[in-house]
């Protein structure tokens, strides 16, 4: 004990050193000591706290998200039909547009390349018609399953563009393929046509029209069928055997 008091009352200088460090090292062990405490008491709460379940996404709280799904195939669906219905219309006008040259003989005899299959603006013009018109669906359901609708529709944009083309070809080169001669035949055939489709003329005057008419154009421009299918229909009973 004497011994210890010695060295103290000869060292005692030391304790301004030590003694900050020996608080400083008891304060920090008195915070860390409290905060291991306070986080004890913190996992002690949660683990007692009750479990809430996780609210469900407002699409599973409303079922709004099932109906729009629904609601996207319906209006989806509706778009469809209304690409069918209007590709169809499109196709009915292209008809309608070549009909009236069909059974127009006049127009047949002024711009003849539309019928010239040797033409080959012509000749892309029916092909495109053809395979249009063998898309063709005899219902509209038809062109539900997938790329039905899209082969229709280029087909008929195809038959479309290659109608203007020929068109505006038979137009601008008219009669002048044909020596004078040939369009004073074709002249001819216009006013016997007429004639024929007259029906203030007498019988026997639509039926000898009809005959020269066609006499006149024969070699020089091919009637399509139909056309001379419906000149005689409406003049079938001035026509003798």
């Amino acid at each position: 004990m004497d011994d210890i008091l010695q060295f103290a009352g000869s060292y005692w200088w030391l304790m301004f050193i030590v003694g900050p460090i020996v608080g400083g090292w008891i304060g920090g062990a008195a915070k860390y000591s409290e905060r291991r405490r306070r986080d004890r008491i913190e996992l002690e709460r949660i683990r007692r706290a009750p479990v809430q379940a996780v609210p469900p996404a407002p699409e599973q709280r409303t079922g709004k998200g099932k109906g729009k799904g629904a609601t996207d195939d319906r209006l989806e669906r509706e778009d469809r039909d209304r690409q069918i219905q209007r590709i169809i219309a499109d196709h009915a006008e292209a008809d309608r547009r070549w009909l009236d040259f069909e059974l127009d003989v006049a127009k047949l005899i002024d711009y003849p390349l539309m019928t010239d299959m040797r033409e080959p603006l012509t000749q892309t013009f029916h092909r495109a018609k053809r395979v249009a018109d063998g898309l063709k669906p005899s219902e509209p359901e038809e062109l539900r399953p997938p790329g039905a609708l899209e082969r229709y529709r280029e087909a008929v944009r195809d038959f479309e563009v290659a109608f203007e083309a020929a068109l505006r070809e038979a137009k601008r080169r008219a009669q002048s393929g044909f020596t004078d001669a040939e369009r004073g035949r074709l002249q001819s055939a216009q006013r016997l046509m007429a004639l024929a489709e007259n029906e203030a003329s007498t019988a026997a005057e639509r039926q000898s029209a009809y005959r020269q008419a066609r006499r006149e154009l024969d070699g020089l421009i091919a009637l399509p069928e139909a056309t001379t299918h419906d000149i005689e229909r409406r003049i079938a009973g001035e026509l003798l055997p």
